[in-house]
């Protein structure tokens, strides 16, 4: 999958990114500033009703795509555009050439377009001897550096103003002012004589309208207006996915579209264009207008079943715009062409497995991509899906190998954590703290001090735990995973004196295991099948009302993955779906069904604050839960900035990319501390991992505890 070598260069890349301070403030304000936007743009609108809308646009669409590309043809060359269909992007940039050979063309300009960026359609120009400028300010800076985007909307957003005022003073040969308006002024000095000269121009399409043969052009700068109409030549270049059905689908879309990809509520420009322009071109000519509509593909990926959802795509670049990893590296390590979390599957399709396979390495699976999501997209399933695919075509690292054998033999698994319990005293603390960290496996880790494991795990202490239980009022199964089961087991003794203290009865089957997700993380889905299966069967024995887990990524896993893991397993299908059912996180348990409140709590009012896992407020969509609780037990509460933002742990991730595991971590230790509280909870043993080996490596007095401790600690006696 991903070799020794190919590992060590990326990782230097990555401490390229890191060392580069413009990147990282331009990227980390943009973050920011991007939520806020967003927030803004889509205030007073039901989102989620907004992005069903598209895809369910998008879905009928898709299920028609044959029928609308005939009638969007037959429309389109009734008003007198000739259109094209070009399977891949060698017949794409074939027809594109002939178009400019046929017609006596020289001189190109283009507005922004993905499209070409994919089919690298300027090298195809330049080879053939035609001279081609983009025109789009962004798009023209990197051309002129020889580079590609390192966003899909904001092109050259890693580029300070420093250096396009060196880039345009050795294009212009005069010495430039680091001023972005002069220099904006600079660009369309430089650009209008190139519009005034140009034989054809080439635009990209937002949509292609079947019902009229129209395609729609959104835009912030008003050069693809110039682009469409000054050239007597006019070829737009659209993949198949832009089709929809009528103008109402595409306006549709445009609601979305400007609000999630920069957080406005309509981009500058919008440009409708159905059939050859009849006015002469600049130069007096008659107006000759040719769609390419591209393949490359995409009809393959419209069959299966898992991927097809990828047609959803509106191409807006939010799911980069909130990524914590391209937050940090930026788009030239975060993609092939096409970035974020979209680029790491469609470079596989577009591209092949040779230039994806290390790219899907990249996703922390924090699901923010999946949250923001235009077409409502499962983007961290399908970049999990790729990562599988590319296994099975190449073959298994031996890591992921050895994981999947070792995870999915419970008692081997168990054993081998109980070998490491006498292994680690060595070097273990009185803390809970190893001393000195195994370096030839955690090399570039000493940001954060790793927990060791529990002298007596959970499932031992289990069978002595005082369990006052009321079986009238509710029976509940305990999923402990293995890091609460073997490291932490103080947070589910916790939670056993809480909902002991409230009379539910509780059970806890002794054969379940760790749930699967970094098998999934690794994309073994095989043995993450046997792991799910395991699992369910342990807890079919006995009749439960509900499934409880105190750690948030298991249960997003549990819950959301199960089923979709499952669907093809005739055996297993309805009982991972009732098992799931069943799963509910330790906050939204307490809270909700429990219902504590502050005459179950008291104690001291400790300034508190809270980090929402990932898993939490995204897989599982709880947000309020442990809040309202840290607030009922007397809690001086303060929330953190960002505290949905990911901590930077990831699971396999951290062990493979220290350095991005770091710069992540540090940044949500910053927002804590600013909230000067002196306890941080959290609900992921994962997380109480990362944070608090981190705090501990700063010195820093917080304490971080699971929300079901602090809770436990304060609870009134009965």
């Amino acid at each position: 999958m991903q070799n020794a070598k190919d590992l060590k260069e990326y990782r230097r890349q990555i401490r390229e990114s890191l060392g580069d301070e413009f990147l990282q403030k331009t990227l980390d304000t943009f973050a920011v500033a991007y939520r806020t936007s967003r927030e803004k743009a889509f205030a007073g609108f039901d989102v989620g009703s907004l992005i069903a809308d598209v895809a369910r646009s998008k879905e009928e669409a898709l299920s028609r795509i044959g029928e609308l590309y005939r009638q969007f043809r037959e429309n389109a060359e009734k008003a007198g555009v000739q259109v094209h269909f070009a399977k891949d992007a060698a017949q794409a940039n074939e027809i594109i050439v002939r178009i400019a050979k046929e017609n006596g063309v020289q001189r190109i300009v283009k507005s922004k377009s993905m499209t070409a960026e994919e089919i690298q359609l300027n090298d195809a120009l330049e080879e053939s001897d035609l001279e081609v400028v983009e025109t789009d300010l962004g798009e023209w800076i990197i051309q002129l550096r020889h580079e590609g985007p390192s966003h899909m909307v904001m092109p050259a957003i890693h580029l300070s103003r420093f250096q396009v005022r060196d880039l345009f003073t050795d294009v212009t040969g005069a010495e430039q002012q680091p001023d972005i308006d002069k220099l904006v002024k600079v660009a369309r000095r430089q650009l209008r004589e190139k519009f005034a000269g140009a034989d054809m121009g080439i635009t990209g399409a937002n949509f292609a309208v079947a019902q009229t043969g129209t395609i729609g052009l959104v835009t912030n700068e008003g050069n693809a207006r110039l682009v469409t109409t000054l050239p007597r030549v006019h070829v737009a270049l659209m993949g198949i996915d832009k089709l929809v059905p009528r103008l109402t689908d595409a306006l549709k879309i445009l609601k979305v579209l400007p609000r999630n990809a920069t957080g406005q509520n309509l981009t500058s420009y919008v440009t409708w264009i159905t059939g050859a322009n009849e006015c002469a071109s600049a130069k007096g000519e008659r107006k000759i207008t040719h769609f390419v509509m591209l393949d490359n593909g995409r009809l393959e990926i419209a069959k299966d079943p898992l991927f097809s959802q990828l047609f959803r795509c509106v191409r807006c670049g939010a799911c980069a715009n909130v990524c914590p990893v391209y937050r940090v590296v930026g788009g030239h390590k975060m993609g092939h062409i096409y970035i974020g979390a979209i680029g790491l599957i469609l470079t596989y399709f577009f591209h092949g497995a040779e230039k994806a396979k290390n790219l899907v390495q990249n996703c922390i699976n924090c699901e923010a991509c999946k949250e923001v999501c235009a077409g409502g997209i499962d983007l961290p399933r399908l970049i999990k899906g790729v990562q599988a695919r590319i296994l099975e075509e190449t073959k298994h690292p031996l890591p992921s190998l050895l994981l999947g054998k070792v995870l999915k033999n419970r008692k081997l698994f168990h054993t081998l954590l109980r070998t490491a319990k006498s292994a680690q005293r060595p070097v273990a603390d009185r803390e809970g703290f190893l001393r000195h960290l195994p370096m030839i496996f955690f090399k570039d880790h000493d940001y954060k001090a790793l927990p060791k494991v529990a002298e007596v795990p959970f499932r031992d202490r289990w069978p002595g735990l005082e369990k006052r239980n009321d079986a009238s009022r509710m029976r509940i199964g305990l999923f402990s995973g293995c890091v609460q089961d073997f490291v932490y087991p103080e947070q589910m003794e916790a939670a056993v004196k809480l909902f002991s203290a409230h009379g539910v009865a509780m059970s806890y089957p002794m054969s379940q295991s760790c749930c699967g997700l970094p098998l999934q993380m690794m994309g073994e889905t095989g043995t993450a099948k046997e792991v799910a299966g395991q699992n369910i069967k342990a807890f079919e024995k006995e009749r439960f009302d509900y499934i409880v887990t105190l750690c948030a990524s298991c249960g997003s896993h549990l819950k959301n993955n199960y089923p979709a893991i499952l669907a093809d397993d005739s055996r297993l299908r309805e009982k991972a779906r009732s098992f799931a059912a069943k799963v509910i996180d330790f906050s939204s348990f307490a809270d909700g069904v429990l219902g504590l409140t502050s005459r179950d709590f008291s104690g001291e009012a400790r300034k508190a604050t809270f980090h929402s896992p990932c898993h939490l407020c995204r897989g599982l969509g709880v947000h309020d839960a442990p809040r309202r609780l840290l607030r009922a037990s007397g809690l001086d509460f303060r929330e953190a900035d960002e505290s949905e933002v990911c901590c930077g742990f990831g699971g396999t991730f951290s062990l493979k990319f220290p350095e991005l595991s770091a710069e992540i971590l540090h940044r949500k230790l910053d927002r804590i501390e600013q909230t000067g509280a002196t306890l941080l909870c959290t609900d992921c043993p994962g997380c109480i991992l990362q944070l608090r080996g981190g705090l501990r490596k700063r010195g820093s007095q917080i304490a971080v505890m699971h929300t079901a401790e602090a809770l436990a600690g304060r609870m009134k006696k009965r």
